[in-house]
């Protein structure tokens, strides 16, 4: 059945208390905290908030009325007081005696720097016309999926009157800028008993004069919209009722992790790609609806959406009452091929002399019926949002669907948004993409201290990570201290036995399902052992194998054939040891598997080159720091073998190695690092001593 957008009643979260001391700027950060936190209210990066405060100038020492707006690309929900620009209220007043018309709209932004108060460095939004014109302190500019079903409706004029009467006006569609904004002007000194403004396809504006009134209501206005939509629709069946079924979590889950992989590689030829999977309710209900093919080709309607999902999303053929999966899989470059030609024609159909070039023509959102919904994009917190925008847009689409007709974005003002030359720049100011941005590594032994310094150096460079450890605990308390440096976007733990075949198997699911696939594998769980050869049981032998050299071959294979779904090629780095090419007394099961392990990475170098799979090795020597292996038993073993105690272990290594220095797992790191980014793209098949200098460990 049809659900409101916006669920049950936005509470009043406003705390007097807590206000009171604040300043109006304060005040001002305090209300977009509380209304960018809830999703209902706006969606991430959407929308703006703004107000005129009294300030003292800092060559006049007088006061001067300064409009606090939030600045380009900012999020009202988790920004500080830097997020906001500062402009003079009677330079940007002064710019309307320059404006030349809807034609030269566009210009008005590069004035915008001459407005700027007291130095601030951060830049004045598109929006911020709409803001300053607003007679009025305050104003909220946000988009509630309650209010945007009404606003993309074909009849939304008339509804906006309806559910709000003279209280909220309404504007038709036009591009956000400087022409908007004196819209918005006209309109509400015309009625000075209005509200705010509903814009047609776009959001919702609500001014007052106080922070806490504005505040109070924007909730007002939107419940009052979500009260008015649960009445309309209650007892009607969403999207025109369920057309096929929904799978069983563990089955979508499956499906997913089947079909990311090779979406991933049909749209990572250019740059590599991150995935996002979501099957929450909204999303199932969609993409399992009468309504989908009919609703998903009209694409949305904000152009917050439509920014961040592409002129319409990629509907995959699957039948979830008779899934062929294998069919699917077949399908997806056709469908692919397809979406690139059909985004091309748009561009050739839309496109001015002054338009940017055509851009990276690959789906964003990828529908499949009765699994859920797959989004791609550079990173995966954009591949996230993305997909939380398109939620947003399914929302919308429910809503205006069942009180009226739902309408898309036209196609060329679409364009026009999309390629406008002040997005452009936008995008140009971009910082350029870290060395492995878009690349997904798991790496086995997570939780140690070479597991754990090589996530945190492939993550300094952009990649995502998934640390697996026989130890999930462990893992997760890894992941969890990395997330709070990178982000919880980045990082992902699983818990994982590399001799089980079905934990292999199930982690490269999961990370498949976490990022959309694998472009590396650092595969470095290890134990070590240490008895002379008589006293070397048959179950300790095996262990060893099991682990060093089974463990290795099952998490290599998976990774193959992950790889070579994807086919875009990739990187297995072993960390093996210097005792895989020194033989050391008391070690031989240890030793050997070792040895093992580095002829192993031969073979699969020479099996993966045709497919651009690089296959290398680093081999540590004597890592103590950090390190779980040295934690245990074997470090009590080896100092018995070497005739010192624990103390002296470490520095007897040091000794002996040529150099004389310790060697630590951030060494290690970097060596793994080499042969896992494009700076060793020409090296496959290759051992990397890390040993501070062994001449037994020469390569020979």
């Amino acid at each position: 059945m049809v659900s409101t957008p916006a669920g049950n009643r936005l509470e009043n979260l406003w705390d007097d208390a807590k206000a009171a001391s604040m300043t109006e700027s304060e005040k001002l950060l305090y209300r977009s905290n509380l209304l960018g936190s809830d999703k209902r209210v706006t969606n991430y990066g959407g929308g703006n908030t703004s107000a005129k405060v009294i300030e003292t100038d800092p060559l006049t020492g007088a006061g001067a009325e300064v409009l606090w707006v939030k600045g380009s690309g900012g999020d009202i929900g988790s920004m500080k007081m830097d997020g906001f620009s500062t402009l003079y209220m009677e330079k940007l007043r002064a710019l309307k005696g320059l404006y030349r018309g809807v034609a030269f709209e566009d210009e008005m932004v590069g004035y915008l720097p001459h407005c700027t108060f007291n130095l601030n460095p951060r830049a004045a939004s598109i929006d911020t016309p709409l803001h300053a014109y607003v007679p009025r302190k305050h104003v909220d500019h946000v988009h509630s999926d309650a209010i945007i079903a009404i606003a993309a409706s074909v009849n939304s004029k008339e509804l906006t009157k309806e559910i709000f009467g003279d209280e909220i006006g309404w504007l038709p569609w036009k591009k956000p800028g400087y022409e908007l904004g004196l819209w918005l002007e006209k309109l509400a000194t015309e009625n000075p008993g209005m509200r705010g403004a509903v814009l047609e396809s776009h959001g919702l504006f609500t001014w007052a004069d106080d922070a806490k009134d504005c505040y109070l209501t924007t909730l007002e206005i939107i419940n009052k919209a979500a009260a008015w939509l649960e009445e309309k629709t209650a007892g009607k069946p969403a999207f025109g009722g369920a057309k096929v079924p929904v799978l069983p979590e563990d089955e979508r889950r499956a499906v997913a992790a089947r079909l990311m992989p090779v979406i991933r590689g049909l749209i990572s030829k250019e740059r590599h790609k991150v995935g996002h999977f979501d099957d929450q309710d909204a999303v199932l209900e969609f993409v399992g609806s009468n309504a989908l093919e009919t609703l998903a080709p009209l694409g949305t309607s904000c152009p917050d959406h439509f920014l961040r999902t592409k002129i319409r999303p990629l509907v995959v053929d699957f039948d979830p009452a008779n899934p062929d999966l294998e069919k699917t899989l077949a399908s997806l470059p056709a469908a692919a091929e397809d979406y690139r030609a059909d985004y091309a024609a748009y561009y050739e159909r839309c496109r001015k002399p002054d338009s940017p070039g055509l851009r990276d023509p690959n789906a964003v959102v990828w529908l499949v019926p009765g699994v859920g919904m797959i989004t791609f994009a550079l990173d995966k917190a954009t591949a996230r949002i993305s997909g939380e925008f398109y939620v947003n847009a399914i929302n919308v689409m429910r809503g205006a669907s069942a009180v009226g007709t739902y309408q898309g974005l036209p196609e060329q003002e679409a364009f026009d948004i999309e390629y406008w030359l002040l997005e452009e720049a936008k995008l140009q100011r971009m910082p350029k993409p870290r060395a492995l941005a878009g690349r997904v590594a798991l790496v086995t032994g997570g939780a140690g201290g070479i597991g754990s310094a090589t996530a945190e150096r492939l993550l300094q460079d952009g990649a995502c990570v998934v640390l697996a450890d026989i130890d999930g605990k462990a893992a997760a308390d890894v992941a969890a201290g990395l997330a709070g440096v990178f982000g919880k976007d980045v990082v992902r733990s699983v818990a994982m036995n590399v001799t089980s075949e079905a934990e292999v198997i199930s982690a490269y699911a999961e990370t498949a399902l976490a990022f959309g696939g694998v472009d590396i594998l650092v595969s470095n769980a290890g134990i070590a052992s240490s008895a002379p050869v008589e006293e070397t049981s048959l179950a300790l032998w095996n262990k060893n194998m099991d682990i060093l050299s089974t463990g290795y071959f099952l998490v290599s294979r998976e990774a193959f054939k992950l790889l070579r779904a994807q086919g875009i090629g990739g990187s297995v780095v072993f960390v093996a040891s210097k005792n895989g090419l020194a033989a050391s007394p008391n070690a031989s099961a240890y030793c050997t598997a070792k040895a093992a392990e580095i002829h192993l990475a031969r073979c699969l170098a020479l099996e993966g080159a045709e497919a651009g799979i690089r296959v290398n090795v680093v081999n540590p020597d004597a890592v103590l720091r950090g390190s779980k292996i040295w934690s245990g038993e074997w470090l009590d073993q080896r100092a018995s073998t070497y005739k010192t105690d624990k103390e002296g272990l470490e520095e007897m290594y040091r000794q002996r190695s040529m150099l004389k220095r310790s060697v630590l797992p951030e060494d290690i790191a970097e060596g793994i690092h080499f042969f896992a980014s494009d700076l060793s793209a020409k090296s496959t098949g290759n051992i990397l001593n890390v040993d501070a200098g062994n001449v037994q460990a020469f390569t020979r």
